[in-house]
């Protein structure tokens, strides 16, 4: 029987060690990789190529669902579970229109996180009973019209809300997305006139309520 490869991305050494500890216990599987934020996992996706995924939603520099987009686009066939500590209904579904295939609360892992990776190992969906009701329950509720959820973002441009919001300067977004500063520079403003945003305070906010990034 052929190993299951997982890699585990999470910002906190602690809790990637946790993960990784719980899923090696399981025989047949291996976590072949760790990383420790967004970027250094889809670097590692396109050179490792592991079979499943566990991506941690708030990692610096690239979130979880933004490097679930990007694994995806590089490996359609990837299996995707993200982790998190919070249950609010944009994040679930921020995490299915990126793609994944589960989503699991970090304070269930140590009860659901082999039955989530057996789910994703074969191809289905996994969410546990609560988060399932909260779909259910936003699914039968209207939707408040909000016109910023009307600007579809490009995967470039919420990279550079990302590491604005998380205080980057320009010189070191450009540095980050390898562009020049003055590239770096013209992404930013034309994404404040896109969204209305005045200021960076306010492009940070938006930020926080769409799941780009996220307080603790």
């Amino acid at each position: 029987m052929s190993v299951l490869r997982i890699l585990v991305a999470d910002d906190h050494e602690v809790a990637r060690k946790g993960i990784r500890a719980l899923l090696e216990d399981h025989a047949g599987w291996e976590v072949c990789a760790e990383a420790k934020d967004g970027r250094e996992a889809v670097e590692l996706a396109g050179r490792l190529k592991p079979d499943v995924f566990l991506l941690d939603v708030g990692m610096p520099n690239l979130n979880g669902l933004d490097a679930a987009r990007q694994i995806l686009a590089i490996m359609p066939e990837a299996r995707i579970l993200i982790l998190t500590i919070h249950d609010s209904e944009q994040i679930v579904r921020e995490t299915l229109a990126a793609g994944a295939r589960g989503f699991l609360l970090k304070s269930d892992a140590g009860r659901d996180l082999v039955a989530a990776v057996e789910a994703v190992q074969q191809r289905r969906t996994f969410f546990t009973p609560k988060v399932a009701q909260m779909m259910l329950d936003g699914y039968l509720r209207p939707h408040e019209s909000d016109a910023t959820e009307k600007c579809v973002l490009t995967p470039r441009e919420r990279e550079v809300i990302q590491l604005v919001a998380e205080g980057k300067t320009t010189k070191e977004v450009a540095t980050a997305l390898s562009l020049s500063v003055k590239t770096a520079e013209t992404h930013r403003t034309n994404l404040m006139r896109k969204l209305d945003l005045h200021s960076i305070a306010d492009l940070t906010l938006y930020a926080v309520r769409n799941g780009i990034v996220q307080v603790y």
